[in-house]
């Protein structure tokens, strides 16, 4: 059983209550908590030791790391992050200098976002670091970006460039938060959602939520050059287009937008966001699965993105 075969099982008779807008299968919940003109995004993440990081890696950028992909949950919902809770699981024999260094990590990056660490829970973990955090965010009543609305015709867009992120991006991304509430703020957005487990995966769910198909161009795919240059020298594993649609970690936007508006879009985006690629991919299709199209022709898209216990 994967991750999310696992998922799916827990989640088919959770109890829910009057609060609940959007619970399990989006990337927050969204609950309403009588704010007139707000609802409050509800989202919590875990990074393990020697699964999302080396036991090697700086300790800033460890902490630094659990916070900032709850933050790109947040943006995929076109939120403003506002609190957090930290967990932490730690072996018996730590160094408290260590764990400072990962706090202040975290600190630095909550301090830019107006974010305010609240408190949290600490616990033994054997053998290695254990890092949950939970976050609070808001979102204005009617703006709030899901996944579930993208409609045949539909431009697919992502922002940045795909793959190659252990080479040590996924330590050093940045929310997409600024970008995703423009977004909300200035187009009708259909669907939208963050890349963690990959491309190929994560259109999946999105697709999936809203009852539809795509067609992926291939040359369209914004391929990172960390992807490029480790197939070029022979070091990475796979392709770098592969790299580019399972590799995950690489946190960008992923979103749909009627074709009408895929123009405009880019050219306000273009003005506005000068320093961050943006590309239309493809578009939504009646039907369900994903199309790959190339010079050769159309064929169904097999890869899949990263998935916990397969």
């Amino acid at each position: 059983m994967n991750e999310f075969e696992l998922i799916a099982r827990l989640t088919r008779s959770l109890p829910r209550n009057e609060s609940v807008l959007v619970g399990a299968g989006d990337d927050c919940a969204v609950l309403e908590v009588g704010v007139p003109d707000r609802l409050l995004l509800f989202k919590t993440d875990a990074i393990v030791e020697g699964i999302h990081y080396k036991n090697d890696a700086p300790p800033e950028k460890v902490g630094r790391k659990a916070l900032a992909r709850t933050l790109s949950d947040i943006a995929a919902m076109g939120g403003t992050p506002i609190a957090a809770l930290i967990t932490l699981g730690l072996p018996r024999q730590f160094e408290p200098e260590f764990i400072e260094q990962i706090y202040a990590g975290m600190n630095a990056l909550a301090q830019r976002h107006a974010i305010a660490i609240v408190g949290g829970e600490t616990t033994t973990n054997p053998e290695r670091v254990f890092i949950s955090v939970s976050l609070l965010g808001f979102v204005p009543r009617g703006k709030a970006l899901l996944r579930s609305g993208a409609k045949a015709g539909d431009a697919i867009f992502v922002t940045g460039e795909l793959g190659g992120s252990l080479a040590g991006r996924h330590l050093d991304f940045e929310p997409r938060l600024a970008e995703a509430r423009w977004l909300a703020d200035n187009f009708s957005i259909h669907a939208m959602m963050d890349i963690s487990d990959g491309l190929a995966g994560d259109l999946r769910h999105l697709l999936k939520a809203s009852g539809v198909g795509a067609e992926l161009l291939k040359s369209a795919v914004p391929i990172s050059r960390a992807a490029i240059t480790a197939a070029k020298a022979g070091d990475a594993a796979k392709p770098a287009f592969v790299a580019a649609l399972t590799d995950g970690e690489d946190f960008e936007l992923l979103f749909t937008v009627a074709s009408k508006d895929a123009v405009p879009l880019l050219d306000a985006w273009k003005g506005k966001f000068s320093g961050l690629r943006l590309t239309c991919i493809g578009k939504i299709v009646r039907g369900e699965g994903i199309t790959l199209r190339d010079k050769n022709g159309a064929q169904p898209l097999t890869a899949h993105g990263y998935v916990h216990f397969s």
